[in-house]
């Protein structure tokens, strides 16, 4: 049996839920962003408690075929943004239609209709998010955070980030306590 959790947006997320459906005794297959797959069928009152424990951590159980859609397209965004090193091969639209099997436009507009962004506006501020990060650990330079993050130049990049944070790089870099979004938050 499939659930599908929202505002599950890390790996953090992925313990809190691991160790709620094992406090319930619920084995599992996999949990991983949005969603877990448990043996068999879940009881009413297990779901239940399942579903009051995670509202303590900010979490919650879906069954809305919309919000569940919504929550994939966001995990799909989430993953490919804060967890992988890969760079697609195709733009982002084609991406989320060929990983989620829907049209691009269809999803576009539902996403929008539930959130109120547009999926690229979500896609850039999560990008944006991850550029602070990695300003902040002060591993790589920009011209390595900007390969690392698929984009075309530096200057590209530094445009972007004033365009939605109203700092350039180096002044964000400069900030004693510079203000970053948690994930769930984005």
């Amino acid at each position: 049996m499939k659930l599908y959790i929202k505002n599950m947006v890390c790996i953090r997320c992925q313990a809190v839920v691991r160790g709620e459906l094992e406090k319930i005794g619920l084995r599992y297959s996999y949990v991983k962003i949005g969603e877990a797959e448990i043996a068999g069928k879940a009881r009413p009152e297990q779901l239940i408690q399942l579903a009051l424990a995670l509202k303590k951590s900010g979490l919650g159980l879906m069954d809305d075929r919309k919000n569940i859609l919504v929550e994939k397209i966001k995990g799909a965004i989430i993953g490919l943004v804060h967890y992988t090193e890969e760079q697609i091969r195709v733009n982002l639209s084609d991406y989320l239609s060929e990983k989620l099997n829907y049209d691009y436009t269809y999803l576009s507009n539902l996403f929008s209709e539930v959130q109120g962004m547009s999926i690229e506006k979500f896609y850039l501020t999560h990008k944006i998010e991850k550029v602070k990060e990695l300003i902040v650990y002060n591993e790589l330079n920009l011209t390595e955070i900007a390969y690392k993050l698929h984009y075309s130049s530096v200057a590209h990049l530094s445009n972007q980030f004033r365009q939605y944070t109203g700092l350039t790089p180096s002044r964000f870099k400069k900030l004693r306590h510079p203000e970053r979004l948690t994930l769930e938050n984005v």
